[in-house]
């Protein structure tokens, strides 16, 4: 089927056109909006039949109004009115019999609907969509991490070369960071909670019909997959979506920082990796030689356009009394968010990872590795060597290792050569053992536990990833 084109001369926003993710219209737009709640306004009906408000028969023909609404319908009342639930109702009304009216909306008040509608959508759109598309990606740096968990690497601090460590282990520390909070995300999706409370959120309607309205509430979340609110204003207690969102925005966060780590390693000097560069793609309007590391880029500049929308739903979390109209307007802009946000676990999973070829499409190179841990090579000894003159008893090793690097700076030498000429070490290398002392000799093998602790956290998250997937 051809795709659709859209009509730009309509469109505000570019998540609407350059970073819409297509899954996500069914249960993030307006039109599934409207869908959502009139689904919350079917359920109602269903359970007013089940307490003998109202008949099965009365229930059915809501419902089947409630599926043949639209946004359309329901905006051009919201328009003629000024109200958009009960426009909802009003065009959920216009569809069924006298008889039926009298039980459409009958004990909600707006945000019975709202809320729950709003809860719904949002743990399909997390459950369905983003954790699926994040296990994706998480899968692709597992491949990472155990494909090049012994492939040596210079570690980096404040951008200065480290110590060894080994591209495996540098990819399962993501691997880990990344696994953690896609679970963060799903147990926030869990507890995701509805509301049929009434106005206030004193059940008084409801007490009118019955005596215990919670149990009704119960039931009605229950048959909608939700728990209800342990006790309500108009509005849910707003902490569950708070959480969410944070997990989503943290999630972002460890995006981000691994979009950043993975262009710095593109860097000319640096060539560690590299991005799959397209026969026909561009990288500069003047410069034809240029391939830039355009998809890590686009991660993070998404990242920083969204990550402070976090600041407005803790500015959600306050509402006047039993509730004000001041989180009317930002909560719906929460889609939004969770759009721009899977675009970018699509983008990298697609950089990272080729699905039709099952294989890596990121290159690592594993040549400019070598090469760059070759450039401190000669020093990278220094740690270990203070360590092993502690332990035989020198009394301030780390000085004493210290001059001599700044020496080898200062005179051009190599660290090796300076060490050799020091005397007053010679003592305690005699107490040193020679399996310990080949360190000296080959510090690319100063990597510690990195190779066994990257196969270890890979199989730990792929087992972990594989159990969520089974749910």
């Amino acid at each position: 089927m051809a795709k659709k084109v859209p009509d730009y001369s309509e469109l505000f926003s570019p998540t609407d056109f350059r970073y819409a993710v297509e899954e996500l219209k069914p249960i993030l737009s307006e039109e599934a909006y409207v869908k959502y709640k009139a689904k919350v306004e079917a359920a109602l009906a269903l359970q007013l039949s089940k307490i003998g408000v109202c008949s099965r028969a009365i229930a059915e023909e809501i419902r089947r109004s409630c599926e043949r609404v639209t946004a359309e319908a329901v905006y051009a009342e919201e328009a003629r009115i000024k109200h958009d639930v009960r426009a909802l109702a009003n065009v959920i009304r216009d569809g069924v019999s006298d008889t039926a009216k009298p039980y459409v909306h009958l004990t909600a008040t707006s945000y019975d609907i709202v809320d729950t509608a709003n809860a719904l959508r949002l743990k399909d759109a997390v459950k369905k969509v983003l954790i699926p598309d994040l296990v994706r990606l998480e899968e692709a740096l597992i491949a990472i991490d155990l494909a090049y968990y012994s492939s040596v690497q210079i570690g980096r601090t404040h951008g200065q070369h480290a110590e060894p460590i080994t591209f495996g282990y540098f990819a399962s520390c993501y691997v880990s960071r990344l696994g953690q909070r896609i679970l963060k995300m799903d147990e926030a999706a869990n507890s995701l909670s509805g509301k049929f409370a009434g106005a206030v959120g004193v059940y008084g309607p409801l007490s009118l019909l019955i005596a215990n309205p919670e149990k009704f509430e119960r039931a009605l979340m229950s048959s909608l997959d939700l728990i209800p609110s342990e006790v309500s204003t108009q509005i849910v207690q707003p902490e569950p979506v708070t959480d969410l969102m944070h997990s989503i925005v943290s999630t972002f966060g460890v995006l981000a920082n691994f979009a950043r780590d993975m262009r710095n390693l593109q860097r000319t000097e640096i060539a560690e990796i590299s991005e799959e560069f397209s026969e026909s793609q561009v990288g500069s309007s003047t410069m034809p030689q240029k391939r830039n590391p355009i998809n890590f880029e686009n991660v993070e500049s998404t990242w920083k356009k969204f990550m402070p929308q976090m600041i407005t739903v803790y500015m959600d979390q306050i509402s006047e009394h039993q509730r004000d109209l001041t989180n009317s307007l930002s909560q719906r802009y929460l889609p939004e968010l969770l759009v721009a946000f899977d675009s970018s676990v699509r983008r990298l999973t697609r950089t990272i990872w080729d699905a039709r070829k099952n294989k890596l499409r990121l290159s690592i190179e594993t040549a400019s590795m070598k090469r760059n841990l070759a450039m401190s090579e000669d020093t990278i000894s220094a740690e270990p060597l203070y360590i092993l003159l502690s332990i035989a008893g020198h009394p301030d090793a780390h000085e004493s290792v210290r001059k001599i690097v700044q020496r080898a700076i200062t005179e051009k030498k190599s660290f090796k050569e300076v060490l050799k000429s020091d005397r007053d070490l010679s003592k305690y290398f005699a107490k040193i053992s020679r399996d310990k002392m080949k360190i000296l000799d080959s510090p690319s093998h100063y990597t510690g536990i990195a190779p066994q602790k990257a196969r270890r956290v890979a199989i730990e998250w792929k087992r972990k990833m594989s159990r969520l997937t089974m749910q």
